[in-house]
């Protein structure tokens, strides 16, 4: 009986699946005329590699090539094509293996017996070399000189998963060759082929086993036509779901549905059992890893308005319910976790540790609210008095808190937006000092040099139309001294008039004279800047203010 991966070959180029590219170019050089006497295919396992290469063989030598139908194809049905895609002996179509074939004396027997003409007239003899990338440096040498002036009607083949090799060892051949790139398989081709397969053979197939299978295939149609054939053999009657998964050792649903559960509801107790039964069935916990990494992509895809595909309708079904209980910033939190303890996994180890950590962290991570549902909440349980002064001072928008206990985080969505900007009014004193943490952020957005130095100054006096603006300490007067006209501009924006900027350290002015001098503050350091910009924040916003006080709230960034 023949393998359903071998019976079900395609025989013509517009039989290759994904592979449109390929197909057409080939098809057009067969009907042109114009076949290159090398070729590189390059691409995963089993998405039609060798395939491709033997239709090409095909279609050079076929018996029926002027009157097959379409130009280029091969008729595949007559002696030199149905030898050729037998694989069966044929003088002129030469299959090597170059795992086992790899060496230099391989190379010169195969370049030598390449000097020989076809069998016959208008044949050409092809020859192909599969996992070319196992061909020694040596070998790649030896076939150089042929592949730069080849014998009239000999075409070399080479296919490979892992060009990047032979870049590596034998850069001067890749520019004697044509190279084509074969794509991965998508699901949904794979699983229309297998009911094309399915109906052929005169089977009964449920679609979630056939889309199981898909996904199990990672883009290979000859792996998925193979896991058919498996699962096919395994027992009788319809191919099942539950048949494909047990054949394939594949984690059930329910087991990522259980999992979906202990996060949404932050059960860090249900963490052990889960895994304990991971480990009593004998599950792989790196396979239990990666689809729970692809479930959780599959529920973010759904928040986000799309439409995941490749799960059974179980899955779908769980995908959907558990999509409101996680919005998609915490399930961005959760796919960061996963990939930061990725390493640990592949690492190996005490792996069911490493999975026990992370669905730990998983149901035991803060959760993120909006914060307008918070300074809601305050205002229903204060009167109202929240809302009236959300209404004279409204918040930034976008802000995401994240509520754990006694702390929480804020997420921007765009580096906090601020609200409208005031008009434009006098130069004074006080205006300038409550305008301060404004301009503070807008330096911070547009000119970030110069935000950092900003929280280090202050306005100290107005002359005029002269702002006379304090450093802490020289270091930070000497920095602002080359940003004064970005500082004036700034400043510009919120009064009727230009102004100027003086620059003088603390201790500089005419009321500090005789005094002794401040001590010299720290270095600036990041988190000085970030504890005052969210100082700045609470302050422009009472809002916010009085939600983290009620709340005993800390913001972090």
């Amino acid at each position: 009986m023949i393998a359903l991966a071998r019976k079900y070959r395609p025989k013509q180029f517009s039989d290759l699946i994904a592979q449109d590219h390929v197909a057409a170019a080939l098809r057009g050089a067969v009907a042109g005329g114009r076949v290159a006497h090398g070729y590189l295919f390059a691409g995963p396992r089993g998405v039609g590699k060798t395939t491709a290469a033997r239709i090409l063989a095909m279609a050079l030598n076929c018996e029926r090539r002027q009157s097959s139908g379409v130009a280029g194809e091969p008729c595949g049905e007559c002696d030199s094509c149905t030898r050729i895609w037998t694989g069966a002996a044929n003088l002129d179509v030469v299959e090597l293996d170059a795992a086992s074939n790899r060496g230099v004396d391989d190379a010169r027997d195969l370049r030598e017996r390449a000097m020989y003409a076809a069998s016959a007239e208008g044949r050409h003899k092809v020859y192909i070399v599969d996992e070319a990338h196992m061909l020694t440096r040596e070998a790649w040498n030896a076939l150089l000189k042929i592949l730069e002036e080849p014998p009239s009607g000999v075409v070399f083949v080479f296919a490979t998963t892992e060009p990047q090799k032979i870049a590596q060892s034998a850069a001067p051949i890749l520019s004697r060759l044509q190279r084509f790139d074969f794509r991965r398989i998508g699901p949904h081709a794979i699983v229309e082929r297998l009911r094309q397969v399915v109906a052929a053979e005169r089977l009964e197939a449920a679609d979630d086993a056939l889309r199981l299978i898909a996904k199990s295939a990672d883009g290979g149609m000859r792996d998925g036509l193979s896991i058919l054939d498996q699962v096919v053999s395994f027992g009788s009657g319809p191919v099942t779901a539950d048949r494909v998964r047990e054949v394939l050792g594949l984690i059930p649903d329910d087991v990522y549905g259980e999992l979906l559960r202990v996060v949404a509801e932050r059960d860090s107790a249900g963490v052990f059992p889960l895994v304990e039964r991971l480990v009593n069935g004998g599950a792989d916990l790196g396979e239990f890893v990666i689809g729970a990494g692809d479930v959780l992509r599959a529920v973010l895809m759904a928040n986000l308005g799309g439409k995941p595909e490749g799960f059974t309708e179980a899955m779908q079904a769980l995908i959907e319910r558990y999509r409101s209980p996680l919005p998609a910033p915490d399930v961005v939190r959760l796919l960061a976790v996963l990939t930061e303890l990725e390493p640990q996994l592949r690492a190996g180890g005490n792996a069911r540790l490493v999975v026990e950590l992370l669905l730990l962290r998983w149901a035991m991570m803060a959760r993120t609210v909006e914060l307008q549902a918070v300074i809601d909440a305050l205002g229903k349980g204060e009167g109202g008095r929240g809302k009236r002064e959300e209404k004279r001072n409204p918040g930034p928008a976008g802000v995401l808190l994240d509520v754990h206990s006694d702390a929480a985080q804020t997420l921007p969505a765009s580096r906090f937006p601020l609200p409208v900007p005031p008009e434009k009014g006098p130069l004074t004193l006080d205006r300038l000092r409550s305008l301060w943490p404004r301009i503070v952020e807008d330096a911070r957005r547009e000119k970030p040099m110069l935000g950092a130095l900003l929280p280090a100054v202050e306005p100290s006096a107005i002359d005029g139309t002269t702002v006379v603006a304090r450093a802490r300490d020289p270091v930070h007067a000497e920095g602002l001294e080359r940003q004064r006209e970005s500082l004036a501009q700034l400043i510009g924006r919120y009064v009727t008039e230009p102004v100027r900027i003086r620059l003088e350290a603390a201790g500089s002015g005419e009321g500090e004279r005789g005094q002794r001098s401040a001590p010299r503050p720290g270095r600036l350091t990041e988190q000085g800047v970030r504890a005052e910009r969210l100082e700045a924040l609470r302050a422009r916003d009472p809002g916010l203010d009085a939600a983290v006080d009620a709340l005993d709230l800390e913001l972090l960034e």
